[in-house]
């Protein structure tokens, strides 16, 4: 088992600030779709356009597990 190093909670937690300061309309965007659709299979389509016009395109069905780790990064984003 790996060693938990605290200062690495610390970058972790001030990489995340940025990331909602980047990213303001994300996780305001997940956290209104979450009670309707964040339930074990439910399928999230997700398209990247990178600069040059390239687009590619996955889905994911939710698991159970997806749901404990979003709630995780909720609970992150309010402290």
């Amino acid at each position: 088992m790996n060693n938990f190093n605290p200062a690495d909670l610390f970058k972790i937690t001030s990489a995340f600030n940025k990331f909602k300061s980047n990213h303001p309309k994300l996780l305001p965007f997940f956290k209104a779709s979450a009670p309707k659709l964040m339930q074990p299979g439910t399928v999230v389509e997700i398209s990247v356009t990178d600069a040059s016009g390239e687009k590619l395109e996955t889905n994911l069905r939710i698991q159970e597990s997806d749901i404990d780790l979003f709630n995780t990064l909720m609970s992150m984003s309010q402290q």
